[in-house]
């Protein structure tokens, strides 16, 4: 292997379900990028991102995953026009001393859900979570023009409760998106509050959890007919957008 000229990594925390580093390092092994590394930094707390990543020498790039997708923007200094509409970052484009923040959730989303919706027609979503992975799926539900209701453990202005949810027919929302780490490895048997007895198979439920690849919202899903997806191929695709953002090509 050659001189690393190029450094990339996750920041995080935790980051033992993350297949980031896999999937670079694969990526770079079967391209023949000899001068490129990516590293998971697990921090803490957003606080320790300057002195523990930001000061890595030849550092070019970051993935930005839970908590953080919010927490990161004051680090930047400028914002791509769908990362500022979004208001939430995964992607961070370092060059010198200046710090671009980018959204490829956003792309890696609308790029999974397009084909594996098909000719469906779907008007209405239940977003589950309201972190920042929900923004970006918020944002691609409103350009594709499919209304959306948020849900979270509390009621708040832009949220219902699960509690709330009960009291409602998911009939009426024939796409279940949980954007939660609900289920995410080591935690498997945890899943979203739902009355899974309403899911039908006219439902579609995405999970952008991909470890483990079948979580318990989808089996419980699945169960009753449901057509299911992880967030692998979301994972691959937003992967890509992000390479490119680092490396300015097709921005």
């Amino acid at each position: 292997m050659g001189d690393i000229e190029h450094l990339y990594g996750l920041i995080g925390y935790p980051l033992s379900h993350s297949f980031s580093k896999q999937y670079f390092t694969e990526k770079f092994q079967q391209e023949g990028i000899t001068d490129s590394a990516y590293e998971l930094f697990e921090i803490k707390t957003i606080d320790e991102l300057p002195n523990k990543v930001l000061e890595q020498p030849n550092l070019r790039g970051l993935n930005v995953t839970i908590p953080y997708k919010q927490q990161v923007m004051k680090y930047v200094d400028e914002l791509d026009p769908v990362a500022e509409r979004i208001g939430a970052v995964n992607t961070v484009r370092v060059k010198k001393t200046r710090k671009v923040g980018f959204n490829s959730d956003y792309y890696g989303f609308r790029d999974s859900l397009l084909p594996w919706l098909g000719e469906t027609a779907v008007d209405q979503a239940l977003v589950l979570g309201t972190g920042g992975a929900s923004k970006a799926v918020v944002c691609v539900l409103q350009d594709l023009g499919v209304g959306y209701t948020y849900v979270s453990r509390q009621t708040s202005e832009t949220a219902i409760s699960y509690a709330d949810l009960k009291q409602k027919n998911l009939g009426g929302y024939p796409l279940i998106i949980n954007t939660t780490p609900l289920g995410m490895s080591p935690q498997t048997e945890t899943h979203p509050d739902l009355n899974y007895q309403q899911i039908t198979s006219k439902h579609f439920c995405y999970d952008l959890v991909y470890n483990p690849a079948e979580t318990a919202f989808m089996k419980l899903a699945q169960a009753r007919g449901a057509k299911t997806k992880n967030g692998l191929e979301m994972l691959h695709l937003q992967a890509e957008k992000s390479w490119k953002f680092w490396n300015n090509i097709d921005d």
